[in-house]
């Protein structure tokens, strides 16, 4: 081994180079098509239904910018047929499903290939888009056990191709949509198909093809969250308001900011940021103008809509019946606090994240995609009164978990919540 400064011994034809791999900078069929019009849409689902084979399926949202999650571009690909960007504002300004029944019935006779699917059907069923199968090329990396499984270090590692890729935080209900953003929005179905193919054989070679389908079905078949309670409480540095009245007067101006952001459609954090709402609530200004000079209170409606933000504060210190510091106590609780209050069942918990351990370093799956955390916190708080493989594959089941993690799992499971280890290091849960 050479030393620091040492002269190499080395010959240029002994030291390897590894080549760059080839920029996909376009896409590569030979059409992509703007689709603005009803006609367009119809003339693009009379050309796909020609063809066979699944579809390759994206959507781009305004997240960070606007209040709705609808879809503003929707990208899809089939074999032998152009690339269609579909601009579903133009189609349907009023986000009316109607016009897209002929696109929605065309797509649910095929598999849709997505990556990341569960990020985008939302806003494909908003249009009365339903997928009926899906191939997630996300989900399914990570069953794979690949490192990295963004789309373009997925695409890097199976297809040796590197995506131009530079856009993906970008305001996409912006019209006239940019030339740049177009081309790259085109590059995210262009590689979906033999994208596919290949992680479909990654899959098959490491027997988890079937592991994989279960887990895409569960993407399609999975319920849509229910809407969380109090999400004012969700706050940024919320923790550090510290009695109700002050906790009223940032619940007020969370309230009336989400009704101005609904009716503007505009992201909230855009018309004043959390840590404003929370800097008011710890100071409360006294008047109008002392919350217009505070250097703390920011935002692009901070000052424009003061009237409001003014009213929101009298409306808080109002409240006869300011909400409580803490919420009462739902579900189990919470797993930081159970090595000092509940140590039984924190040692069955550390005890079955040894077993998540061991079998994601198996399989080479990430523990989260091996069983769902808080599947594992239910089973480890409150296990079956009788441990074997049985009673805990069906407590499993019930949770949610799929069949090819009861398979995997419930007999070690089992024997770890029966049996807990003790004094186990924090660096091995």
């Amino acid at each position: 081994m050479n030393g620091i400064g040492a002269e190499s011994t080395d010959s240029p034809e002994e030291v390897e180079t590894i080549a760059p791999l080839p920029l996909l900078e376009r896409p590569r069929v030979d059409q992509v098509i703007f689709v603005d019009t009803k006609a367009a849409l119809s003339e693009a689902v009379s050309t796909m239904s020609k063809s066979k084979g699944p579809f390759a399926v994206d959507a781009e949202r305004a997240s960070g910018f606007k209040y709705s999650q609808r879809a503003y571009l929707i990208q899809i690909h089939r074999s032998g047929t152009p690339i269609y960007l579909i601009d579903p504002a133009a189609i349907s300004p009023e986000a009316s499903p109607e016009p897209f029944e002929a696109l929605g019935a065309l797509m649910a006779s095929d598999e849709w290939i997505l990556h990341a699917a569960s990020q985008d059907i939302p806003c494909l069923r908003e249009l009365g888009i339903h997928p009926t199968t899906v191939f997630d090329t996300e989900l399914g990396s990570r069953i794979g056990g690949l490192p990295r499984v963004g789309l373009g270090a997925v695409t890097e590692n199976l297809l040796g191709l590197k995506l131009a890729k530079e856009h993906s935080a970008v305001d996409w209900s912006i019209r006239p949509l940019k030339e740049d953003w177009l081309n790259y929005a085109a590059l995210d179905v262009d590689v979906l198909l033999e994208l596919r193919e290949a992680l479909h054989s990654h899959l098959v070679l490491q027997s988890k093809l079937e592991w994989a389908r279960q887990e895409f079905a569960q993407v399609v078949n999975a319920p849509p969250k229910p809407p969380k309670v109090d999400r004012w409480r969700g706050m940024t540095g919320l923790h550090e308001v510290k009695d109700s009245k002050s906790l009223s007067v940032a619940e007020s101006l969370w309230l009336h900011r989400e009704e101005l952001a609904v009716k503007l459609d505009v992201s909230p954090g855009r018309l004043i940021p959390d840590y404003s709402i929370v800097a008011v609530a710890k100071t409360t200004p006294k008047s109008k103008p002392e919350l217009a000079g505070s250097k703390s209170f920011a935002g692009r409606a901070s000052r424009s809509y003061l009237d409001l933000w003014w009213r929101a504060i009298e409306t808080g210190l109002k409240n006869l019946n300011p909400p409580p510091i803490r919420l009462p106590q739902v579900g189990i609780p919470n797993h930081r606090i159970w090595a000092n209050r509940f140590p039984e069942a924190d040692a069955r918990l550390k005890s079955a994240r040894l077993v998540i351990a061991s079998i994601s370093e198996e399989h080479n799956i990430p523990a989260e995609n091996l069983l769902t955390p808080d599947y594992l916190r239910q089973m480890a708080w409150e296990p079956p009164a009788e441990l074997s493989a049985t009673t805990v594959g069906d407590a499993l089941s019930a949770l949610g978990a799929r069949p090819w993690q009861v398979e995997l799992l419930a007999n070690l499971l089992a024997e770890a919540l029966a049996a807990p280890t003790e004094d186990v290091s924090p660096e091995v849960i």
